[in-house]
């Protein structure tokens, strides 16, 4: 059989049904698609176009980072030791303001930049001018699901005008980037939405088809404000309103209840465990435990690269795993093989893409990432998963390759110019900062 592409002679993490591991295996990619999956011995006849031997080196499924806002990688570092409310209303939000498109597109392309390096094959982008985003997503070659953000914060038309934007937006970018690209609504919280906008966006989510991507219950004084103003919490009001689904994802839920916690289950309501930024702004640590045991399908994400300085999923599962173990006050909470379920096939059913993306088995989507084991770091290889999630680095990642089209190869970026995006997005950082 005539392929595109053969990798040969690695260890295989497939994170199929069975999480079969394959110590030296073959994988076969034609079209955009895997082929065959498997080990070497026994496997068809292949000729390819292009042969990797991947000897000391693990091949798995590109990991998804299931909430951040791209663009705000031009932002790191300009807003330290802050709480929530004073980080977003004094400093990120006036930034925000001055934002031009250009900035937008030139950020995501340096956020793009730092995922392909560090494994990450898949994000879910919360933010506006998404077109921005989705040029830059299509050109880097990651894939994406985005959500133009929808925000009123005490302004009815502007929300009313993000909101119609929004709409617009998604029905443009349906299926962008040779469908790579996957749509949501974004409204930002339920603190900054009235229940007459969520509303709206719920009933265009579902007559468009789409997902809806929101903050949940990330702050106790947002938290507190919603109470206060409704007479109910979060959860409680958007389940009364008919908001929540299974194509809605919630970023944090840090502040709820248990019961809220069943009625997120009992809705299909996806949930980003985003643990680092949680732990900068001191918003709190949500019970990701219960909310696994309750069957609510958690990923992890790293927040915008404002909020947690990295877009490194590696970083995020041994911080979220040893956090969560912490919490309970029990090392046996969050084992290694369930985290990085979360950092790939449960990332991929966050997004609603877990039948494309997520594991190694033929039919699904080319998205994969090569590790090089052989590293002091990473020896001796007694459990797989516990080097990937608490000794494995994004530095570690070797090759990228999404829908079948390699981005990085031996650590060198084939989509995009390295030294050019890093020097251009150190100048846009300067010129927005001196406006």
């Amino acid at each position: 059989m005539k392929v595109d592409m053969l990798i040969r002679g690695c260890m295989i993490l497939t994170m199929n049904r069975k999480r079969e591991v394959i110590d030296s295996g073959l994988i076969a990619i034609r079209d955009g698609s895997l082929q065959y999956v498997g080990g070497e011995e026994g496997a068809p006849h292949f000729d390819a176009e292009k042969t990797i031997e991947a000897q000391g080196k693990i091949a798995m499924p590109g990991l998804i980072n299931c909430h951040t806002h791209a663009p705000m990688s031009l932002l790191r570092g300009i807003a330290e030791d802050k709480d929530l409310n004073t980080w977003l209303r004094e400093t990120i939000w006036p930034l925000e303001a001055k934002l031009k498109p250009e900035d937008i597109y030139y950020g995501t392309l340096l956020s793009c930049l730092e995922m392909i390096k560090n494994g990450v094959t898949c994000f879910a982008d919360m933010y506006f001018h998404e077109d921005m985003v989705a040029k830059a997503v299509k050109e880097a070659g990651l894939r994406a699901v985005l959500a133009p953000g929808i925000i009123e914060a005490g302004r009815p038309m502007w929300g009313r005008l993000l909101f119609m934007g929004a709409i617009r937006t998604v029905k443009r970018l349906k299926g962008y980037a040779d469908g790579r690209i996957t749509m949501q609504l974004g409204p930002h919280a339920v603190y900054s939405c009235t229940p007459k906008l969520l509303r709206m966006v719920r009933k265009a989510a579902s007559k468009l088809k789409v997902g809806i991507h929101i903050h949940l219950a990330e702050s106790i004084d947002e938290a507190e404000e919603v109470r206060s103003k409704y007479g109910r919490g979060e959860v409680e009001l958007l389940s009364d309103m008919g908001f929540l689904g299974p194509d809605v994802l919630a970023a944090h839920c840090i502040h709820i209840t248990h019961e809220d916690m069943k009625i997120l289950a009992r809705h299909g309501v996806k949930v980003s465990y985003n643990p680092i930024a949680n732990m900068k702004l001191a918003t709190g640590i949500p019970n990701v435990n219960d909310m696994i045991k309750l069957g609510i399908t958690v990923g992890l994400g790293t927040d915008g690269p404002a909020s947690n300085n990295s877009l490194d999923i590696f970083e995020t599962m041994k911080v979220g795993a040893l956090l969560q173990k912490v919490r309970a006050g029990d090392p046996r909470t969050l084992p290694v093989r369930r985290v990085l379920e979360m950092a790939t096939i449960m990332g991929a059913e966050v997004l609603g893409l877990s039948e494309v993306v997520g594991s190694l088995e033929a039919g699904k989507k080319a998205d994969l990432i090569l590790l090089n084991l052989k590293r002091p770091h990473l020896t001796p290889n007694h459990n797989i998963y516990a080097n990937l999630v608490y000794s494995a680095r994004g530095s570690d990642v070797d090759t990228t390759i999404v829908d079948g089209r390699i981005l990085m190869e031996d650590g060198e970026v084939k989509t995009l110019d390295e030294e050019y995006v890093i020097k251009k997005c150190g100048e846009v950082a300067s010129d927005l900062i001196s406006r």
